[in-house]
């Protein structure tokens, strides 16, 4: 039973009414819902997303950069803030561009996995699994900042406050954390179902801010541009051409947290509504416009009403504050309210934004998991459809973070930025050479075309990144490089580790040339009552036809009846469609129908029970637990690897289902043996 592919450890909940669970149980399934079943037609419709709450979910990533990205570009003017006339144009243009890019990959790629796949596909597995490693740093990063800037707008308000209160800064953070984590362990659509309010009221407040802001200082226009000849007229004289470019790039390049959500719904394909690509691309189309006019709006803001840099304070504060905090209306002072409002709504926004790392971040992991980059477990499904693994550990590294960096913004950012905009720089390189091979150009006549999209993204991509890395190297940027540089390495090892057992279990497969040939036709009839072992397999190879011989040669002439049990097992690589899991189905029955003619073969007696989920634990000792009322006299066996020299990271690699089985199984009464299945050096 046990073998390098994934699988699902047990939760320890038991699937009996609700009056017969413990009070964990109850808990439990209070906190993060009822199971869901795998089999129901209806179940894709009810978890997938139309693009308005993709939008919400992925979208809400880009959107929410604004509250800090165009911060960092405009802070880096310095004196030469009439180049925010520039720098706000290049920024909407940047955000266009970069999603026009990543909706070409979403039309060649319809099944998600953006960055990670378009690098292993295009550019090789070992580009992969940098873009992979990059976009889970990327992701815990997005989590952790989302949450530090959430938590630097609510406290802007009380700024002026006594210290204890600034002391809970941390405090709930890390509470918004935790909530988010488990709300995503319920699943996707609720999260986000329960977040639209937030995600509307912000569109509304920064739109009121932005508009506030333009139409209240119609008459500083003139001025402004009148700025933009006599600034640049001062800068060139004393600073050169090149340094007055050198600068502007700089502010350019460290606003590139405005960017850094982009990618998110060309990674998040697999949760949209059909038809996935269409909807998908309007996705983007709501976060490109949306963000292009937020961002450039609000660098265009700071420069009308004259924002500055207050320290405790975020300068989307000061905006909201000089434009309405001293409005009253009849002796009440809703100024202040709305701009209580405002703050309040972006902040909870950041805490939405963190919800494209507890969507995407797993998803990403399960694709690598698959792919044997990450212990396979990080593929698997939860009995409420959901990463539980990926969830957990991204919840986790992210409060690690967190708290290791003090919730810094400035910090977060640096780092949050480059890994972004590895996977970026990835993703455009591998579009380049996808257009360039000689099959695509002679299939598609407007390749020329076609690939101007993406040079323009590298080129600005690669910019971007080089410029950070460069100016923040000292800063943050040199522990993000080596955070990547190391989980890289990781990665590459497990691999290595994961190709040498694949290899050495196929020479079990050698097997299958021995074995007796179809001369047995006649179906022999299985008696109920005699002695019957039930062997639990995975797909039709040398490993389960091992198992089979060992328990005939343990127990010779004893067990009269053989019966396979297989469990299709749906990870995240499979829960694609209905159709998905039909395949899976279908497939565990091919493999259990072998099973069953070689036993024919073989002069035994033998049927197959099989069912399909998302747990193998839960959904083998359920089936084990009807076996056992069919068969009185039945012997459970499954198979397990055991390595000639174990190490601690064995158990972390490989599943430990059989155990987990037999420990279920032993509890209710019903025997069960494993089998040693030998894994030579």
């Amino acid at each position: 039973m046990d073998n390098p592919s994934p699988s699902t450890p047990p939760d320890g909940e038991k699937t009996s009414p609700a009056a017969e669970l413990s009070v964990s149980q109850r808990l439990r399934r209070a906190v993060f819902g009822e199971k869901r079943d795998v089999l129901d037609p209806h179940l894709f419709e009810h978890i997938s997303l139309v693009a308005f709450l993709a939008w919400v979910g992925l979208g809400a990533d880009g959107l929410s950069s604004s509250s800090y990205g165009p911060e960092e570009a405009f802070k880096n003017l310095g004196d030469s803030q009439y180049l925010a006339v520039f720098l706000a144009l290049l920024t909407a243009l940047t955000v266009l561009i970069i999603a026009a890019a990543y909706s070409k990959i979403i039309e060649h790629f319809p099944f998600g996995g953006g960055g990670y796949v378009v690098a292993t596909r295009l550019l090789g597995p070992k580009a992969g699994v940098v873009s992979g490693s990059a976009l889970l740093i990327d992701y815990i990063l997005t989590i952790t900042t989302s949450i530090a800037a959430g938590g630097d707008a609510i406290f802007s308000i009380f700024s002026n406050l006594p210290p204890w209160v600034m002391a809970l800064k941390m405090p709930v953070e890390v509470t918004a954390l935790l909530v988010l984590m488990a709300m995503n362990i319920r699943g996707v659509k609720e999260s986000v179902t329960a977040l639209v309010p937030i995600f509307l009221i912000f569109l509304a407040t920064h739109a009121i801010v932005i508009g506030g802001a333009i139409v209240l200082h119609l008459g500083h226009i003139p001025a402004v541009l009148q700025s933009v000849p006599t600034g640049l007229h001062h800068d060139l004289g004393t600073m050169g051409a090149i340094g007055l470019m050198l600068m502007f790039l700089k502010a350019y390049s460290l606003g590139a947290g405005t960017y850094t959500g982009i990618e998110a719904v060309s990674n998040g394909l697999q949760i949209m509504r059909e038809p996935r690509v269409k909807t998908a691309k309007r996705t983007m189309v709501y976060m490109a416009i949306s963000l292009a006019i937020t961002a450039g709006g609000i660098i265009i803001a700071y420069l009308l009403v004259g924002v500055h840099h207050t320290e405790g304070q975020t300068m989307n504060y000061v905006l909201a504050n000089n434009l309405a905090g001293s409005v009253t209306l009849l002796g009440v002072p809703v100024g202040k309210g709305f701009v209580i409002i405002t703050l309040m709504s972006e902040a909870l926004l950041l805490f939405v934004a963190a919800q494209a790392g507890f969507i995407d971040g797993p998803r990403v992991m399960a694709n690598m998991a698959h792919d044997s980059w990450l212990p396979h477990q990080f593929s698997a499904l939860s009995d409420r459809l959901t990463m539980q693994n990926g969830v957990m550990l991204m919840g986790f590294t992210s409060l690690g973070m967190l708290l290791y960096t003090g919730g810094s913004v400035d910090a977060l950012v640096v780092m949050y930025s480059i890994n972004v905009f590895v996977t970026f720089s990835l993703s455009q390189a591998g579009m380049i050479r996808y257009w360039l091979m000689a099959d695509t150009r002679t299939k598609h006549t407007d390749w020329w075309k076609q690939i101007q999209i993406h040079i323009v993204g590298f080129v600005l991509c690669f910019g971007i990144l080089v410029v950070n890395v460069f100016e923040k190297f000292t800063e943050g940027a040199w522990l993000t490089v080596v955070v990547t540089g190391t989980l890289v390495t990781i990665c590459l090892l497990i691999k290595k580790h994961y190709n040498g057992v694949l290899k050495r279990l196929q020479r079990l497969d050698e097997i299958l040339g021995a074995l007796p040939g179809a001369d047995q036709t006649k179906e022999l009839a299985i008696d109920r009552l005699k002695p019957t072992a039930v062997l639990l397999v995975g797909g039709y190879s040398g490993l389960g036809i091992h198992s089979l011989l060992t328990v005939l040669r343990l127990f010779p002439r004893y067990y009269s009846n053989v019966v396979f049990m297989g469990v299709g097992v749906v990870d995240s690589a499979t829960f694609q469609g209905v159709e998905e899991v039909d395949r899976v189905r279908a497939q565990t029955e091919a493999g259990l129908e072998k099973y069953v003619a070689l036993a024919h073969r073989m002069g035994m007696p033998a049927e197959s029970r099989m069912s399909v989920g998302t747990e193998a634990v839960a959904e083998c000792s359920r089936l084990a637990t009807d076996v056992a009322k069919e068969f009185p006299r039945a012997m459970f066996f499954a198979g397990k690897l055991i390595f000639e020299r174990e190490r601690w990271f064995d158990k972390l690699l490989h599943n430990e289902t059989a155990y987990a089985i037999q420990r279920r199984l032993q509890f209710t009464g019903i025997a069960m043996v494993i089998l040693p299945v030998r894994v030579l050096e």
